[in-house]
């Protein structure tokens, strides 16, 4: 619906492809206070978007999303000592040019926020965060550089964010651009030319599981309409189509990837949340640190596993995992239809005990146990034809 008298869509934040998104008749939904896009009927909704970006590519406003630089002051190195203080990945092994997933932690090793780090020079990074949590992450990680020669600058409302996404993606970007996509590797990044705007920052990253490449254009209404247009047009002969929310989520739960206040919070830690390879305890002192020292020497209570359902059912969000005596010992913490499968899947947090594959677990949907098993993850892994180097 286009108004509420609980939740009014004047209170709800837009992106600047909003008239867009309704002039395409998509379904609108109020995601994190904003008012975005979950899927679009008229292209056949959320398993065509699904199987598009599986498939050929499909293209996402993701312009929600936060964004924040950090830069040096008056002395060099501030901002990467910065940086490193704030995340848990080791910020001075990317090279300029180079992006990485990491996490921002409270002291206790739990989760501020997921982010994409990228090294914009020598002492000058971007950190992509989410949108439900922008102005809690910029807040805290201006409360938390106050002690380090950096500059923080929030620049989220100065781009819109375009993620095209699917094996066809840099086919469909390449006549857009005057940039060598082929160049950049997975996780890389560059500046060029795109539909005309020069300095474009061009990504090879994304949230979907399929190669593809985040842009970053200015913000204007008009602009940001062009280049969405010129991107839908020159997807046309590999059948692209607008995407929303509702696919970027199935997307992503098949490959396992977090989403924040669900896989990760501020109650999961690092160890449980099985995110170890992206923390990099060796790099010396960061924040959360001494927490995640403790907690593995404690061992872990819960850990994150994938399951799948034997009995028919959809494991949703929050519903409880129990054994075979009845007894819950855990939640799930996403779980869909999977389009590309067709099963129903879903991630929970159970105690180790319960993590082994093959593990049956009985997921209470409804006040009926339904049947389940732990699987490996992720759900769906990139064909290696359609990876990058």
């Amino acid at each position: 619906m286009d108004s509420s008298t609980t939740s009014p869509i004047s209170a709800l934040r837009k992106t600047p492809l909003n008239a867009l998104h309704r002039r395409l008749g998509a379904k609108m939904v109020n995601f994190g206070g904003w008012d975005m896009p979950v899927e679009y009927p008229p292209s056949g909704g959320l398993i065509a978007e699904h199987k598009a970006v599986r498939g050929s590519v499909g293209v996402f406003d993701v312009s929600h999303m936060g964004d924040i630089r950090i830069h040096s002051g008056k002395k060099p190195g501030g901002a990467l000592a910065a940086v490193q203080h704030i995340t848990m990945n080791d910020a001075s092994r990317l090279a300029i040019g180079q992006a990485h997933y990491s996490a921002m932690l409270y002291p206790e090793g739990t989760f501020v926020d997921d982010v994409i780090v990228h090294r914009l020079g020598e002492d000058d990074f971007l950190l992509v965060i989410n949108a439900g949590t922008r102005e809690k992450d910029i807040n805290w990680v201006r409360d938390n550089t106050k002690g380090f020669d950096g500059v923080v600058e929030d620049l989220s409302d100065a781009y819109t964010q375009l993620a095209i996404q699917g094996p066809r993606a840099a086919e469909v970007l390449q006549k857009l651009t005057d940039a060598d996509l082929g160049a950049i590797k997975n996780y890389w990044f560059t500046h060029g030319t795109v539909c005309g705007l020069k300095n474009t920052l061009i990504a090879r990253t994304g949230y979907t599981g399929e190669d593809g490449f985040e842009i970053y254009v200015p913000s204007g209404v008009a602009t940001s309409e062009r280049v969405w247009n010129q991107v839908m047009e020159a997807g046309r002969e590999f059948g692209i189509i607008p995407c929303g929310l509702g696919a970027r989520n199935t997307l992503r739960l098949e490959s396992k990837m977090a989403l924040y206040g669900h896989e990760i919070s501020e109650q999961i830690n690092v160890w449980e949340a099985g995110l170890d390879r992206y923390c990099k305890m060796e790099k010396g002192e960061f924040i959360g640190r001494a927490a995640l020292e403790r907690a593995k020497a404690a061992g872990l209570a819960r850990t994150l596993v994938g399951i799948e359902m034997i009995d028919r059912g959809i494991a949703r969000d929050e519903y409880c995992c129990c054994n075979d005596a009845g007894e819950r010992v855990g939640v799930v913490t996403s779980g869909s239809p999977s389009p590309t499968s067709g099963k129903n899947i879903a991630l929970a947090y159970v105690p180790p005990a319960y993590s082994a594959l093959g593990t049956v677990l009985r997921v209470e949907i409804r006040g009926q146990k339904y049947k389940a098993q732990v699987v490996p993850t992720p759900f769906y892994k990139r064909p290696k034809k359609h990876a990058t180097a």
